[in-house]
C-alpha cells in the first residue's frame, strides 16, 4: 500500500475541518468577538498573565499539548494494523479532539483564564467542580507518568540523546530573556528564533562527537537516574516564570516539531514508503504482545492524544488562556494546534507501519514474548549496527518510531549514509515533544493542587505565592515521578490512556454545559456526541483493564502494589466521570426548563459602542 494518497487525503481532511467546521463553531456556537478583553490584558502580571502574539502562543500551546501521545499511541496501536488507527486519527481529531480543545479554551477565557475544574464549578455546580478538580489532579499525575516514561526509555543509556536534550534548557533561558526582557514594549521573535534553531541543530551534530568521547560516561544514565533528572527539571520549569523557560522552550521545540513534520511529509511524498503492515492484523480480537486487549475498545485509549486528549483541556484552561491576546486567536490555537497534533499521529503511524512487522514487534516486545509470535526480523540487525545501539527489546514505541522516521529520512536524496544522525535526531524530536508537555503539565497540576489547597488555606490559591508554589510543585513532581520510578510501559500506558480519555469526557461535558448556559443548546451536539462515544469506549476499556490487566497483577510477585494502585485509580476515575456527567445532565435539564444561567457563561461585556453580552445576540 502506497502512502502518498493516504497522506494527501489526511491533509485534505484536516484542511476542510479547519476551514469549515472550526469556522462554523467559532461564528455560531461560540460567537467569538475581539472586542471582548481577554484575561491576558485584564489581569496582566508579567508572570502568568502575559499577552502573547498569536504564533508565539500557538507554538507554546502546540508544544504543550503535543507530547508522547501522538507519537507513541499510534505506534503502539499499529499492532491492530494500519486502517483502524488511520481512520480514528482523522475522524476523532476533526469531530472530537479539535472541538474539545477549542471550546474548552474559549470557556476558560470567558472565565478569566480559570481551570477546567473552576469552569465546571461555575457552569455545572460546586459538587461537579470539586469532583472534577480531584479527578483532574489524579488523572494529570497519571498522564504525566505515561508521557514521562517514554522519555526514560528513549534516553536511558544514550549520552547522545541526553547531551542534545540538555542543551535545550540553556538555549531556552537565553531565548526567554532575549524575547521578553530585552525589548521594552514588544516581544522579540526573529533573532531568538534563528539563534535557538541554529544552536539546537548544532547540538544534535555535536552529540555524535560527545557520544564518541571519553566524557560520554558522564551523561550515560540508567532509567531510574533519568527519572530523577526529569523530576528535577519538571520542578524547576514549573516554578520559574512562564516567560523565562516554559514559553521560549515551547516556542523553540515547535520550530523543531513543525519543521520535522514538514520534512517528514516531504519525505513521504518523495520516498513513497510502502505500508508493510496489513490493514488489520489478527490481534484485533485480542492476544497482542503490546496492547493487552481487542481493537474495541482498546484502540481508542491506546491512540489517545492523536485523536482526542483530556490532557489538552488542562492546557487549554491552564497557561494558554492566560496568554491569549484576542478571542479570535482561539480558533487557530485551539482547533488548529490539535489538527497539527493529529497529523503528527498519522505520520507516526505511517513511520511505524512502514517497518517490517517482524522488526516492529522485535523492538516493542521482550525477546521472550517475540519468540512466541512466529515472526522473524528482516533489517533490525543492520539498523542496530548503523545507529550504534541495540534496538531489540526497546519497548515503549519511541525507538521503533525513531527507526521508522530515520528510514524515511534516509531515503531522501544524499541522505543514505546519515542513518545514525537521523535516528538520534528523531529521538531528540520525540523527547522535545514529551518534555515540553511534562513541564507544562506539571505547572498545570500545580495550579490545580493550589486551588484544592486554597480551600483550606487561602494563600495557596494565589499562584504567585512562592511557598505555596514550591510546596505544590514538589508534591506534583513526587506523584508522577513515583509512578515512573516503580512502573513500566505495560502498566502505565493503559492507565494513562484510560485516565486521559475519561478526562476528555469530563471536558466535553463541561463544554456542553457552557454552550447550553449561553443559550446555544441547538449547537450542543457538537460536544455531546463525541462525549458519549469517548465516554462509552473508555469506561468499557477501564472495566476490562481492571479485570484483565491490573487486578491479575495483585497475585504477581513484585507487582502486588502496582496492581492494587492501578485498579484503585481506574475505579476512581470511572466513578468521578460518571458523577460529573450525571450532574451535568441535571444542569442541562434545569437550564432548558428555564433555570437561570450563570453570568460568567457569557464572559465579560463586549467593549465598544452598543455593548452586548455574547450568547444573547
Amino acid at each position: 500500500m502506497n502512502t502518498f494518497p493516504l497522506l494527501l487525503g489526511a491533509l485534505c481532511v484536516y484542511a476542510i475541518g479547519y476551514r469549515y467546521y472550526s469556522a462554523f463553531i467559532a461564528a455560531k456556537a461560540l460567537a467569538l468577538d475581539d472586542r471582548r478583553i481577554t484575561p491576558a490584558h485584564a489581569y496582566e502580571d508579567g508572570h502568568n498573565y502575559v499577552p502573547s502574539p498569536r504564533w508565539v502562543l500557538f507554538g507554546h500551546h502546540f508544544a504543550a499539548i503535543a507530547g508522547a501521545g501522538p507519537l507513541v499511541g499510534p505506534t503502539l496501536a499499529a499492532q491492530f494494523g494500519f486502517a483502524p488507527g488511520f481512520l480514528w486519527l482523522l475522524i476523532g481529531a476533526v469531530l472530537a479532539g479539535c472541538v474539545q480543545d477549542f471550546t474548552v479554551l474559549v470557556a476558560s477565557v470567558r472565565h478569566r483564564g480559570r481551570s477546567l475544574a473552576d469552569v465546571a464549578r461555575t457552569e455545572i455546580s460546586p459538587f461537579a467542580g470539586l469532583v472534577t478538580m480531584i479527578a483532574v489532579l489524579f488523572i494529570l499525575l497519571v498522564s504525566l507518568a505515561g508521557l514521562g516514561i517514554v522519555v526514560v526509555n528513549a534516553l536511558a543509556n544514550s549520552p547522545w540523546g541526553v547531551f542534545t536534550i540538555g542543551t535545550t534548557i540553556p538555549i531556552a533561558l537565553i531565548m526567554g530573556v532575549w524575547m521578553y526582557r530585552s525589548h521594552t514594549g514588544r516581544i522579540a521573535v526573529t533573532g531568538p528564533s534563528i539563534f535557538g534553531v541554529v544552536v539546537l541543530l548544532s547540538a544534535v551534530v555535536a552529540g555524535h562527537w560527545f557520544a564518541q568521547s571519553s566524557a560520554a560516561h558522564a551523561l550515560t544514565f540508567t532509567p531510574h537516574q533519568i527519572t530523577i533528572l526529569m523530576a528535577v527539571y519538571g520542578f524547576v520549569a514549573a516554578v520559574l516564570p512562564v516567560w523565562l523557560l516554559l514559553a521560549p522552550r515551547g516556542y523553540l521545540s515547535t520550530y523543531v516539531k513543525l519543521g520535522t513534520i514538514a520534512v517528514l511529509i516531504i519525505g513521504v511524498f518523495i520516498v513513497h514508503p510502502d505500508i508493510r503492515f496489513p490493514a488489520v492484523t489478527p490481534f484485533i480480537h485480542g492476544g497482542g504482545p503490546i496492547v493487552k486487549g481487542s481493537l474495541f475498545p482498546f484502540l481508542f485509549v491506546t491512540i489517545a492524544c492523536g485523536a482526542i486528549s483530556g490532557f489538552h483541556s488542562l492546557v487549554a484552561s491552564g497557561t494558554t488562556p492566560k496568554m491569549l491576546d484576542k478571542e479570535t486567536d482561539a480558533r487557530v490555537i485551539g482547533y488548529g494546534a490539535m489538527a497539527c497534533e493529529s497529523l503528527v499521529g498519522v505520520l507516526a503511524l505511517i513511520a511505524a507501519t512502514s517497518m517490517y512487522p517482524g522488526d516492529y514487534f522485535a523492538i516493542n516486545s521482550t525477546p521472550e514474548v517475540f519468540r512466541t509470535l512466529g515472526l522473524h526480523t528482516v533489517t533490525l540487525d543492520m539498523f542496530s549496527r548503523e545507529v550504534g545501539e541495540k534496538l531489540a527489546g526497546r519497548t515503549g514505541g519511541a525507538v521503533s518510531l525513531a527507526i521508522g522516521m530515520a528510514q524515511i529520512f534516509k531515503g531522501l536524496p544524499g541522505m543514505d549514509r546519515l542513518m545514525t544522525y537521523w535516528y538520534h535526531y528523531a529521538i531528540m524530536f520525540e523527547a522535545l515533544f514529551i518534555l515540553t508537555t511534562v513541564d507544562t503539565g506539571t505547572r498545570v497540576a500545580r495550579y490545580v493542587l493550589q486551588e484544592i489547597l486554597g480551600k483550606a488555606h487561602k494563600k495557596f490559591a494565589n499562584t504567585a505565592w512562592l511557598p505555596g508554589n514550591l510546596m505544590a510543585t514538589f508534591f506534583v513532581v513526587c506523584g508522577w515521578g513515583y509512578l515512573i520510578y516503580t512502573g513500566s510501559i505495560s502498566t502505565i500506558w493503559p492507565l494513562f490512556g484510560i485516565g486521559n480519555q475519561l478526562l476528555a469526557t469530563i471536558a466535553l461535558a463541561v463544554a456542553t454545559t457552557f454552550l447550553i448556559n449561553m443559550g446555544k443548546a441547538k449547537y450542543a451536539p457538537i460536544t455531546v456526541l463525541p462525549m458519549c462515544f469517548v465516554g462509552v469506549t473508555t469506561v468499557t476499556a477501564g472495566v476490562l483493564s481492571i479485570k484483565n490487566i491490573f487486578w491479575p497483577l495483585t497475585s504477581t510477585p513484585g507487582q502486588v502494589l502496582t496492581g492494587y494502585l492501578d485498579s484503585t485509580l481506574t475505579a476512581m476515575f470511572i466513578i468521578g466521570v460518571v458523577l460529573v456527567v450525571f450532574d451535568a445532565v441535571r444542569r442541562w435539564i434545569a437550564v432548558l426548563n428555564g433555570a437561570p444561567a450563570p453570568t460568567e457563561a457569557f464572559g465579560p461585556p463586549v467593549t465598544g459602542e452598543g455593548e452586548i453580552r455574547m450568547g444573547c445576540c
